[in-house]
């Protein structure tokens, strides 16, 4: 038998204390899930925007080039796209909210350096690359976003089973044992007062 739950005042203070701990620690956890849920949504909204925008991006730089190749020509088109230099400008930090680490990533947007002479391309070509740029651009931000959603929702997850372990396990626990030490408590005051009463009894007799 566990010697914490033996009825005693002592026992019965540090049942006390840990369901106040405990009602405690779940408040916070309660409040944690609930500014985290509000991140997460706010981080899913813009995730859709930001989806819905680079669709439409997309199609207008597929447009372009798809243009630019029936007037250039496919393979002039591969060859002015291999000149395009690979992108080194991100840069991957974390923040943290509640506790919970997500991803800030950093671009430092440059302007657009093109990498071709204007006399042998077209119009086509440049819209197309001014997309691609954008969709690029985008992508990175989308990235930042999704993958801090994911964090977020998995920050959720793990408070939500901390918050019901407490309010379904612990806090029952130490109401339970709380009343019963009382009650054991109290049940041994009365039958202390009972005894005492019938010593005084038996002394007022003799």
């Amino acid at each position: 038998m566990d010697p914490n739950t033996f009825p005693t005042k002592g026992n019965l203070m540090r049942a006390k204390n840990s369901l106040v701990l405990a009602r405690q620690g779940y408040g916070l956890m309660d409040k944690k899930r609930n500014i985290l849920i509000r991140e997460l949504m706010g981080l899913i909204d813009e995730a859709k925007g930001i989806q819905s925008e680079i669709d439409s991006t997309f199609r207008a730089a597929y447009a372009a080039l798809q243009k630019a190749n029936i007037e250039l020509g496919i393979n002039y088109v591969q060859e002015v796209g291999a000149s395009v230099p690979v992108e080194k400008g991100v840069k991957i930090k974390a923040r943290s909210i509640m506790g919970t680490e997500i991803p800030l990533v950093q671009h430092e947007a440059k302007p657009l350096q093109l990498t071709y002479g204007f006399y042998n391309t077209t119009q086509s070509l440049d819209e197309a690359r001014y997309h691609f740029e954008r969709v690029k651009e985008l992508t990175i931000k989308l990235s930042m976003v999704e993958n801090s959603a994911y964090r977020l929702a998995n920050s959720i997850k793990k408070t939500q089973k901390r918050a019901n372990a407490l309010k379904n396990i612990t806090i029952p626990k130490y109401e339970t044992l709380s009343k019963d030490i009382s009650e054991a408590l109290e049940e041994k005051e009365r039958e202390e007062f009972t005894r005492l009463k019938v010593i005084k009894r038996n002394k007022e007799k003799t």
